[in-house]
C-alpha cells in the first residue's frame, strides 16, 4: 500500500453523496484513470496502483466504451492481471451502450470486444457476460436494453454478503476472545497450583537444610549439659522433647565408626547444602500469575462479550441497514 500512496495521493480527489437510496452510503467507488497506449507516461505507477486497488475491493467493474472500445494493450494487460488475482469479483460491462448506434452496430462492437478478450488466455473463460448499461436521458430515448439495475442489485447483494460475513466474523471473534480469556484464566489457576506446590517444596527443603544441621550441632551441646540444667534453661516439658531428639542423634552418631565420622560430617554438610540449594532453586521456578485486578478485568470482558455483544448480533444487521436506508424505505 505504501508503495503507491506517494504518487497516488497527489492525483486523488473525493466526492461525497448524501443519498441513502440503494444502500449508497455503504458504497465506496474508486474510479481509476483511463489508460492509453503509446508513450504516455503517468505520474505514478498506475498499473500497480490499479491492481492493488482491485485486490482490496469487493467488486471490480471493467467498463468498455463502445466509442473507443477500451481495447488498448495497456488496459487489457491490467484486466488480465486483475483476472489472475481476483477473477471471481471481476465483472465486464458495455458502458454508454445507447451511443453504440443501432442494435447491429452494438452487436458488432460487443463481438469485437469479446474476440479481443478471448485472444488472451487469462480472459478466455466460459460463461462470459457483458451487460449493456447507460445513464438514461429523457431528452434522447433509446431502445437499447439498459441493465444498469442489475449492477445495483449486484452491489446490494455484495453489501448484504459483506455485512453478513462481518457479523459472522464478529461472532467468531467473540468466541475466540471468550475462549482465549477462559484459557488464560484456566492457565492462571494451573500456575497458581503449581506455584503453591513449588513453594511447598522450597519450604521443606529449606527447613530441612536449616533444621538438620542445627539439630546435629545442638545434640552435642545438649549432651554436655545435665537434665537439671536443661530443665532450668528450657523448662521441664521442652527439655524432655529436646533430650529425646538429641538422644536419637547421639545414638545414631555412636553407631558410626570413629574413622568414618569425618566422612559422615562432610557428607552430611554437603547434603544440607544441597537441600538449601534446592530450596533456592524451587523458589525461582514459580510462574507469573495474574493479579486480582487483571483477573477481574478479564472476567468483565468475557461477561460483556457474552451478555452484550453476542446477544446484539441479531439486531446489528437490521440497525446497520437502517442507517443507510432512505426515509421512504423505512
Amino acid at each position: 500500500m505504501y508503495v503507491y500512496i506517494p504518487g497516488v495521493l497527489d492525483y486523488l480527489s473525493a466526492e461525497i453523496s448524501t443519498s441513502k437510496q440503494k444502500k449508497f452510503s455503504l458504497v465506496t467507488f474508486v474510479d481509476t484513470p483511463g489508460l492509453v497506449d503509446g508513450d504516455m507516461v503517468y505520474p505514478f505507477d498506475v498499473n500497480s496502483a490499479i491492481i492493488w486497488l482491485g485486490e482490496q475491493a469487493d467488486l471490480v467493474f471493467v467498463f468498455f466504451d463502445p466509442m473507443g472500445q477500451a481495447l488498448c494493450k495497456r488496459t487489457l494487460n491490467i484486466v488480465e492481471k486483475l483476472s489472475e488475482k481476483c477473477g471471481d469479483k471481476l465483472l465486464f460491462y458495455l458502458s454508454k451502450a445507447d451511443e453504440a448506434g443501432k442494435e447491429t452496430d452494438r452487436q458488432r462492437v460487443m463481438m469485437q470486444i469479446v474476440q479481443e478478450l478471448c485472444r488472451r488466455p487469462g480472459l478466455n473463460k466460459c460463461g462470459f457476460e457483458m451487460p449493456t448499461i447507460y445513464i438514461p436521458n429523457p431528452q434522447k430515448p433509446s431502445r437499447c436494453v439498459n441493465q444498469i439495475d442489475s449492477v445495483c442489485q449486484t452491489i446490494e447483494k455484495t453489501i448484504n454478503q459483506a455485512v453478513q460475513k462481518t457479523l459472522d466474523q464478529l461472532e467468531k471473534d467473540c468466541d475466540l476472545i471468550c475462549s482465549t480469556i477462559s484459557s488464560r484464566l484456566e492457565k492462571d489457576r494451573a500456575d497458581a497450583a503449581y506455584n503453591k506446590s513449588v513453594r511447598l517444596h522450597s519450604f521443606l527443603c529449606g527447613a530441612l537444610g536449616v533444621v538438620l544441621p542445627t539439630l546435629f550441632i545442638l545434640s552435642f551441646i545438649v549432651n554436655t549439659l545435665s537434665k537439671e540444667q536443661l530443665d532450668e534453661l528450657l523448662g521441664e516439658g521442652a527439655s524432655r522433647t529436646v533430650l529425646v531428639l538429641t538422644g536419637i542423634v547421639i545414638y545414631l552418631w555412636d553407631w558410626i565408626p570413629e574413622d568414618g565420622q569425618v566422612v559422615f560430617v562432610i557428607t552430611f554438610g554437603a547434603f544440607c547444602y544441597l537441600l538449601l540449594f534446592l530450596a533456592k532453586y524451587f523458589a525461582g521456578q514459580g510462574n507469573k500469575t495474574l493479579t486480582k485486578k487483571e483477573k477481574k478485568v478479564l472476567a468483565k470482558y468475557s461477561e460483556y462479550i457474552q451478555d452484550v455483544v453476542k446477544i446484539k448480533k441479531g439486531k446489528l444487521y437490521e440497525w446497520y441497514l437502517q442507517q443507510c436506508a432512505a426515509e421512504y424505505d423505512l
